[in-house]
Formats: C-alpha cells, structure tokens, sequence
C-alpha cells in the first residue's frame, strides 16, 4: 500500500512540450504522446486543442462546463498565444480521449508548503504517467486552469508559429518579416492571409517543440476578467444543457432503484403500468427499473403504478447506525498516517490534555439540474448524450454494459446545470445505454426525479473527528487528529482500474494534515469503515469537513490561550508558510477585524489551504428577532496567479455559499437502510433574502497556480461556527448547525 501512497498522490508536472511536441520518457511506451483525435473533414487539427478550418478557430477544451466559466478561461489561454480575438472563438468540448487527460487530478501540492519534498526520480515519473495511462479526462479537483495552464499555451502558440512558416513557406519571405494580428498573418506590405488559408499547409509541418510564450507582462487576455463565452447562450435561453436534448422520433424515460443500498427487487408487478396510454416499455433489473413513455412526467406516472417490493440492504439501519461505526472504525488500524512529526504521544503524556470531538453529516450535491441522459443505440454503435465530468469513464462503462468496444461509443459532452463531483461517475448515464439498446435506432432521454437522485447519490461521507492538543506559553506544543471516513477514493479507483482496491486515501484528513501551522509535535491519522452507503468527491472532499475540524480546534485553542484568533493564527502560520499569514491579515483588514463585537454581533476567522490555494474568510452575524442572520461575508484568496479575476471571485462566493448551505442545514440521514431526504424541501440550500453580501480580495503570492473552485467551501463552515462562539458563546461542533440552534429563513 505504501507504493500505490506514492504513486496515487504525487504531482503530475508534466512540461506541455512534451504533450504537443511528443517525447517519451526514457523506454516506457506508456508515456508516448497520445495520438491526436480530432480529423475535422476540412480544415486542419494542429493538435488536440485547435481546428482551424473556414469556419474560423474551433478551441476543443476537454473539461466541463457546469457553470464555472472553464471555456472562456482555457480558450482564453489558446487565444493569447495564437494572437486572435477570444470573442471570435467557437468553443466546443473535446470527445473521449486519452489526449485530454487530466496531469493535475492526482496532484499533492503539499510540498508548496514544505510539508515534504517535491517529488524527483523515478517514483515521480511513474505518478506523472498515472493520469496519462488511465485517461484521466476528469473536471474536477480545482485543476482545470492548472492542468491547461502550459498545455493549452502551447497549443496556441505552437499553432501560431507552424501558420508563420507556412506563410514564409509559400510567400518565400523570411519568418522575421511575418507577424500575426488578430487571427491573420501580416506580410512586410501589411497584406494579410487568414489563419484558415493556412491551416491545410501548417498541418504538413512539423511543430516546434519549444515555442515562445508570452511574459505575463504582454498578456491581452489573461489576468484580466472576460466577457464569459457561454453568456449569451445562457441568458438568452438557446444553452442546450443535457436536459434539453433533443432528437427525431425522441422517446422518455425514468427509472427507479431499490432504495435500500445493495437491495435488489423481490417482487414486482408493472400490470397496470405497462398499460397506461404512452407507455412503450417497461424493463425490469435486478435492482430497479424503468420505464418508456411519449413524456416525462407520462414516464414518472407510470413508474409510481408501478408495484415493487424490495429486497433489504446491507448498509447500516439507520444512522445511529451508521456513526456508531463511524466511530467503531478508530479501533481499527489507521488507513492513513499524512503527518507525523515529533514525538506526539510524548508530548501528550504529561501537562493539561484539551480533548475536542466534532463530527459531520453525510451530503448530497443536490444539483439544479438533475441526472439525466440521453442515449441512441443503433448500428452496433451507441451515442450519448450527458452532462458529465468524465466523459472516457462513461464510454467504457457504457461499453462494458452493452458489450461494444470503447470506440462504438460516442460520449457527447453538453453543458450541465452544476457538477461539484457528483458526475465524475457514470451511474447516472447508465440506465439510458441500457434502455436505449432495448429500443434500437430510437433515441430514449432518462431524467431522474428528484427523490431518485438525491436517494442515490455518491455522498459526500459522514465523519467523527477526535483532537488532542497541549498548550504551552501560548502556543500549541503539540496536536493528534484522528477522522473517521468512509473513503471517497476507493469507489473512484474502482471506477477508474475496475479494482476494488482499498487505498490509502489522504482525503479522509485532507484539511487538516495539510494545514500550514508549525506546531513541533503534530499528527493526523485516518480511519476508512466500510458501510455499504455510495461515497465520492463532494465539493472540496475532505476539507469540506475537515477544514470546520481543524479550525474548530485552533479556535478553540486561542480561546484557551487567551488569545485573539486572528494573532494566535498567525502565530503559528507565519514561520510556516508567508503567503497564508498575508491572505489572514488581508481579510482581517477588509473586515475590520475584532474579535470584541458590540452585543448583538458576531465575528468568526478562519483560513484553509486547500488545492494549492490558501483562502480566509471572516463573517459576521447577528441577531434577527432570536435568530442568527449572517450579514457579511469577506475572503481573501490566494492562488498564486489569477486569469480571470470575475471567474475566481463567481467561484470562491459561489463555494462559499455551498459551504455555508451544508454547514446550516445539509444533512442525509437514513432509516430502515435507505436515505430519509428526497427533495428541497428536507434539502434546502441558502436562499436568495438569507445570502450574505460578500467582499472578496485576490492576492498573487503563492509560487505556483492553486485550485478556484473549491477552496472557498472549507473554511465557509469554521468561519460561521467561530463567529457563533463570538455572539453566543456556544460551541458548535456537530454540523448542520440548524440542529443546536436557530437561522433567519
């Protein structure tokens, strides 16, 4: 297990030559550039990301749109190094492809931190194949921009450097006396030769391997906020989302699953479904079914005349259950040990011992748009339609289901009304496959109701936390964490190798081993239950709880100190790590930060590192006729370099009200072996009249590029219940905190 730590959890830096230009390192096959898979019928692909052709230039990004504005920010990378306009760009995503791996997904950037060494050798050449070698095409991790950061750069700029020496080629004029502006190259006498004129040549050239890229000093495009590409679409209604697809002869269909987790059918009768008018056909599973009808809601009638009883599960009862072996697990051994230094239970052996336990829920991702796909089987070739994260993931196993090869398969990638991980799997586009091989040459479209969705989702885990901690002259001397948590990565590898492996998963203790504060005897281990209950990637993964975990505790420290929470913070990340300690004092200059409020007020503080960003935040609170209204909200976010201010600060207010949302109110619980909650109503989100205002502040001080979309959820919870402390004086430890105490709704 040790090896596969390694290689799991190591950076994938990867130079873009080597992606566009083609290497291999050393004899290993696995690292040959993947074969480029576009052939457009006219024009030219340069490589992966371009087609140039007389419709103009097409920029293929192969990561999802699902609201977050990666479009405009990887064409926008294209654009400035190819010299044309962004606006005029056509944006499509890429097909299923190796080529479109994702070299960041598995990243540690730990080390940014000097928590370890950055990898070097050969154990570091094989985790950077690991997201080549399985076709990592993944959105997700906050590491979209990171990933294409070189890569897209390089294709721009490769691009534009072959459409020169095409042009010197057929002009006979020196490649020095060219220049392009604009999508055009220009000639000494300012003639100008459209880049689509030139495409079928500069695809006879070789590609530089080395080309130019612009300073940041001569960037047009990045580190400036763009118009986002998908805008007009949107606010005028023509986005085609994977909800609004629509075909010739297009059919409807839902399904239903056994609601107790690995439950199966026992008894079904679909007598009085299968007759209704505008139902096409029932199929039955071993675990559900579903329905074909002329409509949606046609489809959802017959599914509820459907009789079904099902089989139980083998998943915990209830969720007294389920925590109890939560809790169980820490008599286990560790999964995972990420940070042991000093002598911990040394130092925990003798003096005052301050023991803390806090604990959070299970989650859905509750997106707007709920599961659906939309799927055509015809020829011995299946094309489908869904908004996904992982588009390579969905054609292997909607290959596998229907017993083709991976290229039948054509995975059509719309945009999706909201992701956050929850369709980096392919359950959801699953039972469309099937059903549209039952009905060959007719196109079947699956919705999921709502109640469906949400009693099937990949959670996000419940988890117990237990600290340790010993002051010492006002600082902490030494801090043992121990989390309990099913393991989010292990279904995923599952999904990724077809194993059912059982990792070390560092994500259990994210947010909390890789926390930027010097303390000389400090440990994290985590522990993985097995509970039968789906889990994957939530919203920041184990920061989303473990960020409230850990600044709990550290607040809970300074008030035992004695000592402002904003100081003792600073006390103990400066000596670590400069830029966390400056994105502390930016929001508490923002905020005007104090930690003595006037009566009826509250103030909470809290920092996280989280995917190579490190993000403040402080909120204030106050009383509204006996509740808590959160008024304001102020983060100060460091990501080292920033490409487009507008699309970073839409991200970190749009995770920070996710985080806010579940730290409230969010909570999937379970009874007789199946989730209680179906719907908004049981699952509600913050609301237009109880969202707060939010400041936000970007700062470039860290070395490197670090993650935008999820690094505004962790330290949203710590913040809220830190600033609940402040006002009320009691401390919140178990999320949501709707249970223990009252919010303006």
């Amino acid at each position: 297990m040790g090896r596969l730590k390694t290689f799991s959890r190591r950076a994938f830096v990867v130079g873009s030559v080597a992606v566009v230009g083609g290497v291999a390192f050393g004899g290993w096959k696995a690292l040959k550039t993947p074969k480029n898979p576009l052939s457009p019928p006219d024009g030219a692909a340069l490589n992966p990301w371009l087609i140039i052709d007389q419709r103009g230039i097409t920029v293929i990004v192969p990561r999802a749109e699902m609201g977050q504005g990666i479009q405009t920010t990887l064409a926008a990378l294209v654009a400035e190094e190819l010299d044309v306009v962004l606006s005029d760009i056509n944006v499509e995503h890429g097909p299923a492809a190796q080529a479109y791996f994702n070299s960041a997904l598995v990243a540690d950037r730990s080390y940014e931190l000097a928590l370890e060494e950055k990898p070097s050798g050969w154990a570091a050449v094989m985790a950077d194949a690991f997201p080549k070698v399985m076709s990592l095409q993944v959105t997700g991790g906050s590491t979209s921009t990171i990933d294409a950061f070189e890569k897209m750069r390089v294709a721009g700029a490769t691009a534009r450097e072959t459409l020169l020496k095409a042009a010197s080629h057929r002009l006979n004029i020196p490649i020095s006396q060219l220049k392009t502006k604009d999508g055009q190259v220009i000639t000494p006498d300012n003639s100008q030769i459209p880049y689509a004129d030139l495409a079928e040549d500069a695809a006879q050239i070789d590609p530089p391997k080395s080309p130019r890229l612009k300073p940041s000093s001569e960037w047009r495009y990045l580190g400036k906020s763009q118009p986002r590409l998908d805008q007009d679409a949107k606010v005028t209604g023509t986005a085609e989302f994977g909800i609004d697809k629509r075909l010739d002869g297009l059919l409807f269909a839902t399904i239903r699953m056994t609601p107790h987790f690995g439950g199966a059918i026992k008894k079904i009768d679909i007598t009085t479904a299968e007759t209704m008018a505008g139902v096409k056909k029932i199929v039955v599973w071993e675990d559900g079914f579903g329905v074909i009808a002329t409509n949606t809601w046609l489809a959802m009638q017959a599914s509820d005349a459907v009789e079904v009883i099902w089989s139980k599960g083998n998943a915990p009862d209830n969720t007294e259950a389920v925590f109890h072996a939560i809790e169980a697990a820490f008599n286990d051994k560790a999964n995972v040990e990420m940070r042991n230094q000093g002598k911990v239970d040394e130092a925990l052996s003798s003096g005052e011992v301050i023991e803390r336990s806090y604990r959070a829920p299970f989650l859905a991702h509750a997106t707007m748009e709920p599961m659906n796909a939309t799927a055509l089987f015809q020829n011995n070739r299946l094309d489908i339609w869904t908004g996904n994260q992982s588009p390579v993931l969905i054609r292997d196993a909607c290959a596998d289901a229907l017993g083709l090869k991976k290229d039948q398969v054509v995975v059509h990638t719309p945009f999706m009304g909201g992701g956050f991980g929850r369709r980096g799997t392919v359950d959801f586009a699953l039972p469309a496959a099937k059903l549209a091989k039952e009905m060959p040459a007719t196109p079947i479209q699956v919705t999921w109701t709502r109640e469906e969705d949400m009693r099937h989702d990949w959670y996000r885990p419940g988890s117990i936390c237990h600290y340790r901690a010993k002051l010492e002259n006002g600082r902490i001397a030494a801090l043992d964490g121990k989390m309990s948590s099913p393991s989010p990565a292990a279904p995923v590898i599952k999904l990724a190798t077809g194993f059912d492996l059982a990792p070390e998963d560092p994500t259990i203790t994210e947010g909390s081993h890789d926390q930027p504060y010097a303390i000389d005897h400090f440990r994290v281990r985590g522990y993985a239950p097995q509970l039968g209950i789906p889990v994957g990637f939530w919203r920041s993964v184990g920061g989303s709880q473990n960020g409230f975990f850990h600044e709990s505790m550290i607040d809970e420290l300074a008030y035992e100190a004695g000592a402002d929470p904003l100081e003792f913070r600073l006390k103990h990340i400066r000596p670590k790590h400069e830029p966390a300690a400056k994105a502390l004092e930016t929001v508490a200059e923002m905020a005007n930060w104090t930690s003595k409020t006037p009566r009826g007020v509250g103030r909470g503080i809290a920092h996280v590192w989280s995917y190579g960003s490190s993000v403040a935040e402080v909120i204030n609170i106050r009383e509204n006729d006996g509740m808590i209204e959160i008024t304001d909200v102020w983060i100060a976010a460091d990501l080292g370099v920033i490409l487009d201010p507008a699309i970073v600060e839409a991200q970190l207010t749009g995770a920070a009200i996710y985080g806010l949302s579940a730290a409230i109110q969010g909570e999937i619980t379970f009874a007789n072996g199946a989730v209680e909650q179906g719907n908004f109503p049981d699952y509600d989100a913050l609301r237009m009249h109880n969202t707060p205002r939010f400041h936000v502040t970007l700062l470039q001080n860290n070395r490197r590029m670090g993650g935008a979309g999820e690094p505004g959820t962790p330290p949203a919870a710590p913040a809220l219940a830190n600033a609940i402390f402040n006002l009320t004086g009691k401390r919140l430890r178990e999320m949501p905190f709707s249970k223990h105490i009252g919010f303006l709704t």
